[in-house]
């Protein structure tokens, strides 16, 4: 592989200070309305807490944290993930660096270190953010988030932060960034907890809550902002790809 100058430290430097600043100026010229009205009232008392997002819309989840709600995120150690943590320091939020997988590859991408890194700063008292679904499963939530909300005692709350004026990508996630003057919506899901001594089954029907929640605050916060959700199909079409796939090898 060749040297590219976006890989090195102050390229990411500057890319994550350019991002935040962008960011920045999103959240100032939107009119966000937040939905339960009263939702920081609700979780202060309860903190640290699991807040769960769906892969696309977190560039946008800054926008959810008040200044008194210390924060870490989960960033990969890949891709545009040095910027992206450069970003999240600018903004308030920590970055522990590794990322969801499957099989052999959670050693590859960190995410045993990572695990265990998220349950020291949830007993530190930091809230911990991190997508629920895995890369290249889009809106499919992972075992991962619930076996941390199990292991921490912490609940998870599936959070949504959308704009009316976007640009939406084509990409495997749908990942959407707002644009500044619009209208925004953050929506929060009721909260999923997990008891230490859930077994198999019981942990199973806390990803499904997790998951019908995430799919219920995208689709209220996108309605609105008077809009539907780019990313609502994802799901069932890589449910009909994979069994494609399946009967062609049958």
């Amino acid at each position: 592989m060749g040297f590219s100058i976006l890989k090195t430290r102050a390229a990411q430097e500057t890319i994550g200070r350019l991002l935040a600043g962008y960011l920045k100026l999103v959240q100032r010229t939107n009119r966000i309305v937040v939905e339960p009205a009263d939702i920081y009232e609700q979780v202060r008392p309860g903190l640290p807490l699991i807040i769960a997002m769906w892969h696309g819309q977190h560039i946008m989840i800054p926008f959810a944290r008040p200044d008194w709600m210390p924060a870490c995120s989960l960033v990969s150690r890949h891709g545009d993930g040095g910027f992206n943590a450069v970003a999240l320091r600018q903004l308030g939020i920590g970055a522990i660096r590794g990322s969801g997988a499957l099989g052999k590859k959670i050693r590859e991408k960190g995410g045993a270190s990572a695990f265990l890194a998220m349950l020291r700063h949830l007993k530190a008292g930091d809230t911990m953010v991190l997508t629920a679904d895995i890369p290249k499963r889009a809106r499919i939530a992972g075992i991962g988030i619930i076996q941390l909300a199990r292991a921490s005692g912490r609940p998870i709350r599936p959070i949504a932060v959308v704009t009316s004026r976007r640009i939406d990508f084509k990409s495997w996630d749908r990942a959407s960034i707002g644009l500044p003057f619009g209208r925004g919506a953050i929506v929060v899901g009721d909260e999923i907890t997990v008891a230490r001594d859930a077994d198999d089954a019981t942990c199973e029907a806390a990803r499904l809550s997790l998951q019908d929640g995430l799919d219920a605050a995208h689709a209220r916060a996108y309605a609105l902002v008077g809009d539907v959700d780019p990313g609502a199909g994802l799901r069932q079409a890589q449910a009909t790809a994979e069994a494609a796939v399946s009967g062609q090898a049958a």
